[in-house]
């Protein structure tokens, strides 16, 4: 899979894309990740790729033509890439209409919501090119006849989109088949069922007189993974219980979810 990211600090990238899980995917073969300095597609002397707003207005705007040409020399790369007597005319007309099935997303606090069901769904791209908004935002233009999607990592506002590029890039890449040692780990992880990830232990059985649940020790497989699923119900219920709307249950969940809130609420208070 290849990421194609548009920025205006490049440099930021450095640090989180040269280590843990991104880089041994990089090192596999199975990610490759093209960063873009969007100022080197200014043309003006002084590379300017921001602007004053029309109507008045503090901070500043991204301009429209550096981020249009990053991107249609991206795609354009891509669509001549092992075929060098298509016409160029050809390649223009194909850029333009951006009917090429890669979704080109703008980071941005006006996106849609950032969830696990959102980066499963971008995973099942082979390309995807993400562009780093910073300022005021970009040119309307660029929302309006450029980018195919828009997304928000949450209901906050951070300096640009390169950290929530860094997110998506991290949360896609361990959903690729062969990123990840264990293949059912990405199926276990808090929000991938729609519930809260169960408790997890490790040696030593007890620490500081604090033991591990003995049915994690029993070697019963089935009571342990009925154990799992009943915490990760509970701590679902007591920490985001708004998740269990859109949750797969089954009427078994369903049953220990109905004991379990009204033993909340009788013993602990009502959920949050």
């Amino acid at each position: 899979m290849r990421f194609d990211i548009f920025t205006l600090f490049p440099e930021m990238f450095a640090g989180p894309f040269a280590s843990s899980i991104v880089k041994r995917a990089q090192e596999m073969g199975r990610v490759e990740i093209a960063l873009h300095d969007i100022r080197a597609y200014a043309t003006d002397k002084h590379h300017t790729t921001d602007d004053t707003p029309y109507g008045g207005g503090g901070g500043m705007v991204m301009k429209p033509e550096p981020i249009f040409a990053a991107v249609e020399r991206v795609l354009g790369e891509r669509l001549s890439s092992g075929k060098s007597a298509t016409p160029s005319a050809e390649i223009a007309d194909t850029v333009r209409s951006y009917d090429m099935g890669v979704p080109i997303i703008l980071l941005t606090p006006q996106g849609r919501l950032f969830t696990q069901s959102v980066a499963c769904e971008l995973a099942s791209h082979e390309q995807l090119l993400l562009i780093c908004g910073r300022y005021e935002g970009v040119d309307e233009r660029v929302r309006e006849h450029l980018v195919t999607d828009e997304i928000s990592i949450g209901d906050y506002v951070l300096s640009g989109g390169e950290i929530p590029a860094m997110v998506v890039v991290d949360a896609v890449v361990r959903l690729l088949p062969g990123v990840l040692g264990d293949p059912a780990a990405t199926h276990n992880d808090s929000h991938a069922t729609g519930l809260l990830e169960y408790p997890h232990y490790t040696r030593p059985p007890v620490f500081r007189g604090w033991a591990v649940p003995e049915v994690l020790l029993s070697g019963n497989h089935a009571e342990i993974a009925r154990w799992r699923r009943e915490q990760a119900l509970r701590r679902t219920l007591d920490r985001r219980p708004d998740l269990l709307g859109s949750a797969d249950l089954t009427p078994a969940d369903r049953a220990y979810l109905e004991k379990t809130s009204s033993l909340s609420e009788k013993d602990f208070g009502s959920c949050p």
